[in-house]
């Protein structure tokens, strides 16, 4: 059975999260991302495998050497998709810091 992972799930995995961490600056080859980790390179090759399937990377050869970097297109739909639940919160927020004023004032 072949389960197909959504960037979602991609991103909920704290090594993953900071393999994108890590090429948000630079690209970088699989062995200098490894490198970074304490464990093993076939482990970072599955998370590697897992955010390239689900586009959040891409891969670039250059010579004998294998790239990844960010796919900026969709880190930004990743973006657009959690800017709708920021802005229902900092909406909430906003009035419940309006009733708490409220209510100070007529203390």
């Amino acid at each position: 059975m072949n389960l197909r992972r959504d960037v979602f799930q991609a991103i909920a995995d704290p090594t993953r999260r900071a393999i994108l961490l890590l090429l948000a600056s630079q690209s970088m080859t699989a062995g200098a991302i490894a490198s970074n980790f304490d464990t093993s390179r076939p482990t970072v090759s599955k998370h590697l495998q897992i955010l390239t399937t689900c586009e959040l990377l891409a891969q670039e050869q250059n010579g004998r050497e294998i790239y990844y970097h960010l796919n900026p297109q969709k880190m930004k739909e990743i973006a657009d998709f959690i800017e709708q639940f920021r802005q229902l919160w900092d909406d909430r927020f906003n009035k419940l810091e309006s009733i708490m004023k409220n209510y100070k004032l007529n203390q």
